[in-house]
């Protein structure tokens, strides 16, 4: 059995919602950071600090863990990436770790940042070592929380993470660079992975979140087809693979059912039933094991 650490914060909302559908609902009460989730290979179940979560599972305390690449390298966590998983605080994609200063700022490159500019951030590590391989010299402060009303009262610089830059702009700031991009990932403690019953148990259940998030963009169509025009939509068909055609009992009709993109299906129907298709139905996906 594995222990799990799951986030807290701005990943909880999302990281709950994808072990539900994967039927690893995490019960727990309002302010419960030792839930569980009934399932016989998970025996622990807590929620952190995403910060602080690939620290936690490189020494041992976690087997497995959710955090943001992010945390992986401003920690140096010596873990094993798993899995990326295609979500962030609110929805899909990835984020950036930007430097930025005030609109009004000449500035427009990091390289033009003068010497002893100040510094605001929660990634001292990345930052230090971001502005080390510059050659600039600033000074850095750690921030808690809303780095980008700091500046220009009290800090010259921030870096911070963003998804559209969106909370940036809104607060009168400009993005002149950028450190790494980041992205939601499973992480495993490197004796847990070298464990053959572990490493398998790891497998499963992140065969099943992967699962899920595939399901989420793709969709299943499910349609009877007349004989004479089974070409014809077969052609207008995308698939993972190839449909699944089967003939109908006792009349000359054909029973067909593929998986497509969520973003084609409003294209797609319309094209189908002019080439033929009846009784169109368009089905959720749960999971998609590959």
């Amino acid at each position: 059995m594995i222990s799990l650490a799951l986030p807290k914060g701005s990943l909880e909302e999302q990281t709950l919602a994808l072990f539900r559908e994967a039927d690893l609902e995490v019960r727990r009460t309002d302010r419960d950071y030792s839930p569980t989730i009934r399932d016989e290979r998970i025996a622990r179940v807590k929620i952190l600090r995403p910060q602080e979560i690939p620290q936690y599972v490189a020494e041992g305390y976690f087997d497995l863990g959710i955090s943001g690449l992010d945390w992986v390298r401003e920690t140096d966590a010596d873990v094993v990436e798993v899995a990326r998983l295609n979500y962030s605080k609110t929805g899909e994609g990835t984020v950036r770790i930007v430097v930025a200063v005030h609109g009004s700022d000449p500035i427009e490159h990091p390289n033009q940042i003068r010497p002893g500019a100040r510094v605001t951030t929660e990634y001292p590590r990345l930052t230090a070592r971001y502005f080390e391989k510059l050659g600039v010299d600033v000074r850095l402060f750690a921030s808690y929380g809303a780095s980008e009303a700091k500046v220009p009262d009290l800090m010259d610089v921030v870096v911070d993470l963003t998804e559209t830059g969106t909370t940036l702009r809104r607060n009168g700031l400009k993005i002149i660079g950028e450190i790494m991009e980041s992205y939601t990932a499973i992480v495993a403690n490197r004796e847990a992975w070298d464990d053959p019953v572990r490493r398998r148990e790891i497998g499963e259940i992140t065969t099943l979140l992967l699962g899920v998030l595939d399901a989420r963009s793709r969709t299943l169509l499910s349609m009877n087809v007349p004989k004479g025009a089974i070409e014809a939509v077969i052609a207008a068909l995308p698939a993972l693979k190839r449909p699944t055609v089967a003939a109908l009992y006792g009349i000359d009709y054909f029973s067909v059912e593929t998986v497509v993109k969520k973003s084609e299906v409003n294209r797609l129907i319309p094209l189908l039933k002019s080439a033929g298709a009846e009784d169109i139905l368009e089905l959720p996906i749960a999971k998609i094991i590959r």
